[in-house]
């Protein structure tokens, strides 16, 4: 049972990974074409080639500029999977609590497996670690554990939030406020496992400092 609760998670976490994964890349580099003209306008007004070099040596340069895609794809990966790609609902608040657990119990007592927990924990948590790693300094005045954490739970419950109502109001999809939570806990442990991440370069930093600290107090003496 658990073999096939946990083959089932990740079939369709890879599926909703790979369904959208073209259609990302291109928009991404699409949408960095544009903040490019916007705000470092090399090659502008002398033909495609050109454009296109300048766009593949940010790229290589800028650490920032590849930041900046893969959390440009990634939000564009969980728009296609909760909007671009859904179909029209009659009703989307047929199910406004949703499902808290990975069995979900039809009108007739019967159960069925279903893994959207932890897809929806899956989809954000990637995004809030991604934010965090790009855009830091530009959201939070005080970069700390609480801080961190906080700001990343933040920005997931208003993505999700926002989402929701989307859907909502578009009839994509179904309103749900399970959604909304295990994409807010998934927000919050990408900013954890950021906190996490950082301070674990910070202390190899620190250990190799002391270490060169240590080898010229041996050769001075």
């Amino acid at each position: 049972m658990k073999s096939a609760i946990i083959e089932k998670i990740a079939s369709n976490i890879l599926i909703a990974l790979y369904q959208p994964f073209w259609f990302a890349v291109i928009s991404s580099v699409l949408i960095l074409f544009f903040y490019m003209f916007c705000y470092d306008p090399q090659g502008v007004g002398k033909g495609w080639k050109i454009a296109v070099k300048a766009w593949i040596k940010k790229f290589k340069e800028e650490k920032f500029f590849r930041k900046l895609f893969l959390l440009v794809f990634f939000t564009i990966m969980i728009l296609f999977r909760t909007l671009l790609n859904r179909d029209m609902w009659a009703n989307p608040l047929a199910k406004v609590m949703g499902g808290w657990w990975i069995w979900e119990v039809g009108q007739d007592g019967s159960k069925t497996l279903t893994t959207e927990c932890f897809e929806n924990i899956v989809l954000m948590f990637p995004f809030t670690l991604l934010l965090m790693w790009t855009m830091k300094e530009k959201m939070v005045k005080k970069i700390c554990f609480w801080n961190i954490v906080k700001k990343s739970t933040q920005v997931a419950f208003i993505f999700s939030l926002t989402i929701e109502f989307l859907q909502l109001f578009l009839r994509l999809g179904t309103f749900q406020f399970s959604d909304i939570f295990y994409n807010t806990l998934g927000g919050c442990l990408g900013g954890i496992v950021y906190w996490i991440a950082q301070w674990g370069q910070v202390l190899e930093s620190w250990n190799k400092k002391e270490e060169k600290r240590s080898e010229n107090f041996v050769k001075d003496l």
